[in-house]
Order: C-alpha cells, then sequence, then structure tokens
C-alpha cells in the first residue's frame, strides 16, 4: 500500500474541462455574500489550492488517516466534498470495498465532481448527494468522516446537531477528519496569523483588492470557531478521542475517534 500511494497525485485536478482561474474577486464589485454556485464551481480547485496553506499535504494526510480507519463493507463521507478532490484521491488508496459518497449542497459543485470522478481509472462508483447541511444528512454505517473546511460553513446553531448526528452514524473506532479555518484566543496573535495568511495569498498571485473583496463576500458565510470550541463540539457530543494532527497558522486539522 504504502508503495502505491507515493505514485498517486494529491491536490486538486488542473485538467481543462475541470478547472479555471479564479479570477472572481479581480475586479471591483458590488458587496455581496459568497456562495457556492456556478462561478465558484467552475475556478473551485484554483481557489482552493491558492488559498488553502498545505492543501495538497493536508489531502494526502486525509487520505492516510482514513486508510487506516477504514473498514470494508462500511461507507466512508466525504462532507462538503466540493468538486469531489478529495474522493478522487481516497480511490486511489482505500479499500475498494469501502463504499464512498460525497455530499455536498450545492449541485453545481457536484457537477463537477462528477466529471472528475468519470475518469476510467476509477477503482469504484462513488455516490454523490445533493443535501443541506444545516439539515444534518444521515450517516450510517461509516468508518469514516470527512469534514474539510466545511463546518466553518455551517450555521453555529446547526453544528453540534451534525457533530452528533456524525458520531451517532460511526460505528465504534470509527473516525471524523475535521479541518478548519480557526481564530485565535489571543488578540494580537489572531491579528498577525490573519496577516500572515493574507501574505501566503499575495505570494500566490492574489491582489490586496481580491483579498479585501473575498473577506467581506466572506464575512457573513464563513464563521470560524476558535480550536477549543470546535474541541468542545467533539467532545460534547460523545468523541472519545481528539488529537490535532495539522497546524498552519489559523489552519486547524483534528481527528475524533468514537
Amino acid at each position: 500500500m504504502a508503495e502505491k500511494i507515493t505514485k498517486i497525485k494529491f491536490g486538486v485536478d488542473t485538467d481543462a474541462d475541470v478547472a479555471g482561474n479564479d479570477k472572481l474577486f479581480a475586479a471591483v464589485q458590488a458587496a455581496h455574500d459568497f456562495n457556492f454556485g456556478t462561478e465558484t464551481a467552475m475556478v473551485f480547485d484554483d481557489m482552493v489550492s491558492r488559498s488553502v496553506p498545505f492543501y495538497d499535504e493536508i489531502q494526502r494526510m486525509t487520505c492516510e488517516i482514513a486508510a487506516s480507519f477504514a473498514v470494508p463493507e462500511t461507507n466512508l463521507y466525504d462532507i462538503g466534498c466540493a468538486t469531489g478532490t478529495t474522493l478522487l484521491a481516497l480511490d486511489q488508496v482505500i479499500n475498494p470495498a469501502v463504499h464512498l459518497i460525497g455530499m455536498d449542497n450545492s449541485s453545481e459543485m457536484l457537477a463537477r465532481a462528477k466529471i472528475k470522478l468519470a475518469k476510467p481509472n476509477t477503482r469504484r462508483k462513488i455516490h454523490l448527494v445533493n443535501t443541506d447541511m444545516n439539515d444534518p444528512p444521515q450517516i450510517e454505517n461509516a468508518s469514516v468522516v470527512i469534514m474539510l473546511l466545511t463546518l466553518q460553513f455551517v450555521r453555529p446553531l446547526n453544528r453540534a446537531c451534525l457533530i452528533k448526528e456524525i458520531l451517532n452514524g460511526l460505528r465504534d473506532d470509527g473516525c471524523l477528519i475535521l479541518v478548519e479555518k480557526v481564530t485565535g484566543t489571543c488578540t494580537m496573535l489572531n491579528r498577525l496569523f490573519i496577516e500572515y495568511y493574507y501574505n501566503y495569498k499575495r505570494r500566490n498571485g492574489y491582489s490586496d483588492l481580491e483579498i479585501a473583496q473575498k473577506r467581506e463576500a466572506l464575512e457573513n458565510v464563513l464563521i470560524p470557531y476558535h480550536n477549543e470550541e470546535n474541541r468542545d463540539l467533539l467532545l460534547n457530543a460523545g468523541f472519545q478521542h481528539i488529537e490535532e494532527f495539522f497546524r498552519w497558522y489559523n489552519f486547524s486539522g483534528l481527528i475524533a475517534v468514537k
């Protein structure tokens, strides 16, 4: 298995039919809330690869952890699967007897995922489900559930219910892999981390105008928690073991085991 993993290309798919350059906020525009509609779906792979630090490594780590917990004849859910990048990578490293299910509330994102997952080297049929994350989807017979940068888009009042539904749908010793943008408890350090993040985006070609307009668009849509708040959500739901496996300034990855 280890030899096979080294041959896999993790990260976004840059094929011309599924990806475009992210210029959504390059021109001056009226203020509006960010959404995951057609325009975002068309450039999402480029957007996330330039906006999420160590995105390829997060994908690789997610697949590595998932492979350790996935059990044949159980379900593996990717909640907020977007354009299917994680599902495509998981398909190559997870036992073929594990059922992969991608969930997203954007039909436009799922349409892009369907294109990517139709590649001839896909090892199994991957099911895609259009569902609203604010109305907890049914999770059953799961050995692994993945949420990469998804919970932050769920309304805060609905997050505990979603995490509880996930726990209830997991088998004993199953795991939730959760990656989130987080806020710090220290105002000074939080401000510094945010500026470091904007510098990261500048290094990846985003202008100050793009950074400012996207920040404004996300203000009422992406609501990050403190890392401690995410831990409390998991503990209160009933997860027994929680460990941080990734951290870059204001991005954090947690694994929680039932």
